[in-house]
């Protein structure tokens, strides 16, 4: 399977059996049922669709809660529905039950979340701006500066680093190396930060930057 749906938990130490520490973040990954597969046959690919953590029933819509009972396993509601691709000649079916099981061979993963809101910002805090002189009568300290030029074009053009909301925005850290898998606590361990803040959900994939090398270094072997 591609990947699967956690949840943040915070970030933590762990010492290696040599006494070297190293900084992680513990995600908790699964249990994931199994709500949806789509098959090449019906679907021209192979997916399944998974859920993740619990949700009121009465906070989701008729048609979600239809397509859940179609699986014959969820009594209640799920918070996250996702897709991802099966590995080839995995086989599933709906009310199957994913865990962190299925991670217990990877090595690297891409880690994807919402960043933390941080509201209204400034450039300086936004795109770190370096500032005006900060000197007595200055009057550019924290401003933006320039915007256009007085003649053609004399409007500002789309796309300039301008204060306006910073955070809550889809970020992927790529390439972090697994460091310990908890089945007992569906738990992964990730070298390093992870997007978000605690308690926010994830998408949690095998690294794809690995998956393309060692895919180039077979086809080379060959």
């Amino acid at each position: 399977m591609e990947g699967m749906i956690g949840k943040k938990i915070g970030m933590t130490q762990v010492y290696a059996d040599d006494g070297k520490r190293t900084t992680v973040t513990v995600i908790e990954l699964g249990p994931c049922p199994v709500v949806q597969v789509k098959t090449p046959e019906r679907d021209g690919y192979s997916a399944v669709q998974l859920g993740f953590g619990e949700q009121k029933p009465k906070r989701l819509t008729k048609a979600v809660l239809g397509h859940l009972k179609k699986t014959g396993s969820l009594e209640g509601g799920v918070k996250v529905l996702k897709e991802f691709a099966l590995d080839e000649g995995e086989t599933l079916k709906a009310g199957d039950v994913a865990t962190v099981e299925n991670f217990k061979d990877v090595k690297f993963v891409d880690v994807t979340g919402v960043t933390k809101g941080r509201g209204f910002a400034g450039v300086l805090k936004r795109y770190n701006f370096a500032g005006g002189n900060m000197t007595h009568g200055g009057h550019s300290k924290r401003r933006t500066g320039g915007l256009a030029a007085r003649d053609l074009p004399g409007w500002i053009e789309k796309g300039k680093k301008m204060p306006g909301h910073m955070g809550a925005v889809n970020r992927t850290a790529v390439n972090l190396e697994v460091v310990q898998i908890r089945p007992e606590d569906n738990a992964i361990l990730v070298k390093g930060s992870v997007p978000g803040a605690r308690n926010g959900t994830l998408f949690v994939r095998k690294s794809l930057k690995n998956n393309v090398i060692a895919f180039k270094a077979k086809k080379g072997a060959k």
